[in-house]
């Protein structure tokens, strides 16, 4: 079992739910992200979740384009990345991390090569998001050889057969994408994500993750008692891109805010 199966298998056992922040690595610098990934742990963050660095991420919104221009700044490479994943992992084994990208720079490394240096810097998950379940074969196996999960993407859009399709190539939790559109967009309606959750449920036994729309602890909560877990990414985000210029205060800050966001999911959950 992965430490991601391990994780939500606990977590169902203790009846609660995952709390999923995210962060773009070396935002707004490279020393400031081992830091804040411990800090959010020790503030109730179940799982990480870690952007790669990229110069065209499109499924973004201008948020997290911005933490990827700022780390990118520091020549943040996938490398460098997994190094970071190494550095969390000398003083936290057993957080699952999960590495949120797109799929040109593994491709460029190559899968084999990507997913063994992955599993040896202690990443647990890879959500890549331009890589359809359709042309993942390849991928997926060479992540599973290396007992690393695969997780995908679902969107409001998918079909029945759309759902079946990720549900056969996914591991881990399945993400769905909360409204049709970039992260850091305002439109969360959480009637009809809890709609399409039902439709999923019939596809998979996977937890089901919500990302997109959730920023404050009202709104992890109403996804947490819906969902299995609840992903925040733009929020935290913006908080570094305020908090640039003073990055030591970024660990501290950021801890503040998933705790208020998990004291909103326990309320419920």
């Amino acid at each position: 079992m992965s430490r991601i199966q391990q994780r939500f298998a606990d977590l169902q056992s203790a009846q609660k739910k995952a709390l999923i922040p995210f962060i773009t690595a070396g935002d707004p610098q490279p020393d400031v992200t081992v830091p804040t990934m411990h800090a959010m742990v020790s503030a109730g963050a179940d799982l990480l979740e870690v952007g790669v660095p990229f110069s065209d991420p499109m499924a973004d919104g201008p948020v997290i384009q911005a933490a990827c221009e700022r780390a990118l700044k520091h020549h943040v490479t996938l490398h460098k990345v997994l190094d970071m994943v190494r550095d969390f992992r000398q003083n936290d084994s057993k957080t699952p991390v999960i590495l949120m990208g797109y799929l040109n720079p593994i491709e460029a490394w190559g899968y084999e090569a990507f997913a063994r240096a992955a599993a040896d810097a202690g990443v647990d998950g890879v959500l890549t998001v331009d890589m359809p379940p359709e042309e993942a074969a390849e991928f997926t196996a060479a992540m599973n050889d290396n007992a690393i999960d695969t997780i995908f993407l679902m969107a409001p859009t998918s079909d029945d057969a759309r759902m079946q399709k990720v549900s056969e190539a996914a591991s881990g939790f399945i993400y769905y994408v909360s409204f049709k559109g970039v992260t850091g967009a305002n439109q969360l309606d959480v009637a009809s994500v809890a709609a399409k959750l039902k439709e999923l449920r019939r596809h998979t036994t996977l937890p089901v993750g919500v990302g997109f729309g959730i920023r404050d602890a009202e709104t992890a909560g109403q996804v947490a008692e819906i969902a299995d877990a609840v992903v925040v990414g733009s929020v935290l985000v913006s908080q570094v891109a305020k908090l640039e210029k003073t990055p030591e205060a970024i660990p501290a800050a950021l801890a503040t805010t998933v705790a208020e966001l998990r004291a909103g999911i326990d309320k419920v959950a």
